[in-house]
């Protein structure tokens, strides 16, 4: 019981503080750049930006969740948009586009989405029955489909999809960007998942107290398995939307993604050390970093220096976590 109160005052506390650090990023960028950064066309691309980084984050934030990572979660998702991509490109090549090709787009959904729950399958057998650390095991994994990713696209770009396909990264819906609405939809499954069912209990309790809960008669290679494939699912989805935007599918895309989707976790409230963390608080934590990475795009601020600024936060949540973790021990 005190686990569970001390989880929620976790919660409470960090919703309260990115809540603060939301409205002091809004009043910075009105100082700065107040004309262009709240221009509708900057809001609408912060709107089509946010959904690929929010559904890898999602799928980070569930394995740590386990007291895991998932280093392999990009390679993943670029493995399932190229299949994506061939898929579309085998069933209607770009120079005989025949209609809206919804029907093509629905088989190379389910193909990527298919991809994506193998990788999954694969990280939780590593980690539940073979016994291989996370960490190793989705670092393997990366290399692995870093180095299938390029055999199969030889190093190329893959573009030219038909109109359906392109609808999902690009298309709007009463003027709400199509991608915001899918990771909304995929926020609020995932969040009913972790709090309202015995699955999402299990994930709390695992990264709280493995043993304990290896004791309290749950399979922990069932609940690892369900946790990679969750992941490795929403790694597909957010390669539909990434391809679909860029309408091409690449061995390199998002790259630089799995360092922030990390960031994002942590920085939403979400225990490296697992056990503690809601879909709130990631949802808070993308918008943060959203605002602010555009912010610095638009004050011209070198990518690189943007890269190392994510770092230098991410070191920072991490030491403050470490901190209020030892703080709460001595307390208890």
């Amino acid at each position: 019981m005190g686990e569970v109160r001390n989880r929620f005052k976790w919660i409470h506390n960090e919703f309260a503080l990115l809540s603060i650090v939301m409205v002091a990023v809004l009043v910075l960028m009105a100082v700065l750049n107040p004309v262009r950064f709240f221009r509708i066309g900057n809001l609408q691309t912060m709107a089509f930006q946010l959904p690929e980084l929010g559904l890898l984050s999602l799928g980070m934030m569930v394995i740590m969740l386990t007291g895991g990572i998932n280093l392999s979660i990009i390679a993943s998702a670029n493995l399932s948009g190229i299949i994506a991509a061939l898929v579309l490109h085998a069933l209607a090549p770009p120079e005989t586009f025949a209609g809206s090709g919804l029907g093509v787009t629905l088989i190379a959904v389910v193909a990527a989405v298919a991809a994506g729950l193998v990788v999954g399958l694969a990280n939780g057998a590593l980690v539940a029955y073979v016994g291989v650390s996370p960490i190793l095991a989705t670092l393997g994994m990366m290399t692995l489909l870093g180095g299938v990713n390029i055999v199969m696209t030889k190093g190329y770009v893959i573009s030219g999809f038909p109109s359906a396909f392109l609808f999902i990264g690009n298309g709007t819906i009463l003027g709400v960007p199509f991608p915001l609405l899918i990771f909304a939809g995929a926020s609020a499954v995932v969040g009913l998942i972790m709090e309202r069912t015995p699955f999402g209990l299990e994930v709390y309790m695992l990264g709280t107290n493995e043993t304990a809960t290896r004791y309290s008669a749950v399979s922990v290679p069932r609940v690892l398995i369900r946790s990679y494939v969750i992941s490795g699912v929403l790694a597909a989805v957010a390669a539909m939307v990434m391809i679909s935007r860029f309408n091409s599918a690449k061995s390199g895309y998002g790259e630089s993604y799995l360092l922030v989707t990390i960031l994002a976790a942590v920085l939403g409230g979400t225990s490296v050390y697992g056990g503690f963390g809601k879909i709130t608080g990631l949802v808070l934590a993308l918008v943060i970093l959203q605002m602010v990475s555009s912010g610095l795009n638009l004050l011209q601020v070198n990518a690189f220096l943007t890269q190392a600024i994510w770092g230098m936060i991410l070191v920072a949540v991490m030491i403050g976590q470490f901190y209020r973790v030892k703080a709460a021990a001595r307390i208890r």
